[in-house]
This record gives C-alpha cells, sequence and structure tokens, in this order.
C-alpha cells in the first residue's frame, strides 16, 4: 500500500537533517517553516496506521487507500490548524474519521444502499478467510484482523484506536467526537462483539479441518 502526498514545495526549499527531527511536532514546525517535503515523512510515519483506520469504515482496499489519500491531503492543508497541546496523531485519526464518514456516505448516495451487517458478512468471506486451505497455520495476529474486519465500522475503529494506536479513551473520543465515557461503554461492547467473532472464527477452523 502506497499513499502518495507530495505537496508543492518553494523553489530552493532544502530538506532539513532528518536526525534532528524526532517527533511529530518538530516536522510540523519545519513544514510551516517552508521546508514542504518533510511533510512526506509525517506521511510515512502514520500512513499505515490511517490506511488501517479507513479499511475499518470502508473494508474495500481501493476505498481505504482513497480515502487516506484524502486524508493527508486535507491535513497538509489544514497544518497551520493543529492546535500543538495535542497529539498531531488524534487529529489526524479526527480528520481520518470524518473523511471516511463523508466519503462512505456519498457513495451510499451514488449506489444502492447496503445493511451494514450484512456488508459486513459479505466482506468477511470474501477475505479468503473461508476460502482459504483450512490447513494453512494463521497466526493469532491474523485471526484479530480478521475477527474486527467483521464488526461494524465504529466498533472496529474503537478497537483499532484502542489497542493498535494506543490512543486513550479521551483521545479516541477527541477523534470520534464522542464523550470519554461513551467511547468506554462502546469499548466495552466492542471487545465482547470481538470475543464473540473470534469464537465463531476459531469454530468455523476447527469445523474445516474435521
Amino acid at each position: 500500500m502506497l499513499i502518495c502526498c507530495n505537496p508543492m514545495s518553494p523553489p530552493g526549499v532544502i530538506r532539513l537533517n532528518m536526525q534532528q527531527l524526532e517527533t511529530d511536532l518538530e516536522l510540523i514546525n519545519s513544514v510551516l517553516g517552508g521546508y514542504t517535503a518533510n511533510y512526506a515523512v509525517l506521511v510515512k510515519r502514520h500512513q499505515r496506521f490511517v490506511f488501517t483506520l479507513a479499511l475499518r469504515f470502508a473494508k474495500s482496499r481501493e476505498d481505504a487507500e482513497e480515502i487516506a489519500q484524502d486524508c493527508f491531503i486535507k491535513a497538509y492543508k489544514a497544518l497551520g490548524t493543529f492546535k500543538q497541546t495535542a497529539k498531531f496523531s488524534t487529529w489526524l485519526y479526527t480528520i481520518t474519521y470524518t473523511t471516511a464518514i463523508t466519503y462512505l456516505r456519498k457513495k451510499r448516495l451514488e449506489t444502492s444502499s447496503i445493511d451494514d451487517e450484512e456488508h459486513v458478512l459479505q466482506v468477511a468471506n470474501s477475505d479468503s478467510f473461508f476460502d482459504a486451505n483450512p490447513v494453512e497455520k494463521k497466526s493469532t495476529y491474523q485471526y484479530l484482523n480478521q475477527a474486527i474486519n467483521m464488526l461494524l465500522p465504529d466498533d472496529a475503529a474503537i478497537i483499532t484506536l484502542f489497542y493498535k494506536g494506543e490512543q486513550s479513551l479521551e483521545e479516541i473520543g477527541e477523534a470520534l467526537v464522542m464523550e470519554p465515557n461513551t467511547v468506554k461503554v462502546k469499548l466495552h461492547r466492542a471487545r465482547h462483539r470481538l470475543k464473540e467473532k473470534l469464537q465463531l472464527l476459531l469454530k468455523e477452523e476447527v469445523k474445516e479441518l474435521i
């Protein structure tokens, strides 16, 4: 997965020494200071997780890549509005969330609406898990990802942000525009649903092996 993001740089701008730019904040300040080529470093640093989060909503690699691309373009244009007292990642995930919701809402208007749960099951069945060779060994990470992909978008996003993004309840609330207490309740329910999906996957795997 490659996300191209190449903001136009003023002539003569020289890229700063990356060894001196260890934090997101330092990179942001360098970009705002005119070293716009350094934005590519921010993209490279966060693109995998932004894509993963977008995929939790879109369920399609093509749509997720488009959402992630649009997210980084929006973030670049709005970089001057970033409040540097917060985490850049939280701010970026907020943009990812709103971009994904807008993109999917627009897509639903352009195509026939699809029931969320039915769509999730279709994706799960088409992701090669149930069609895969049952003898093939799958790691815990693969099972977990498969189970997360079977969750509804909001559940998948909260699980992804909490465990993979290591975001606090407050940070997730900021990213998804929810109160921390609401996030806590949703996280508890999402973990329960995730457990159910994992049990289903393991049960199906056992059936295939018997």
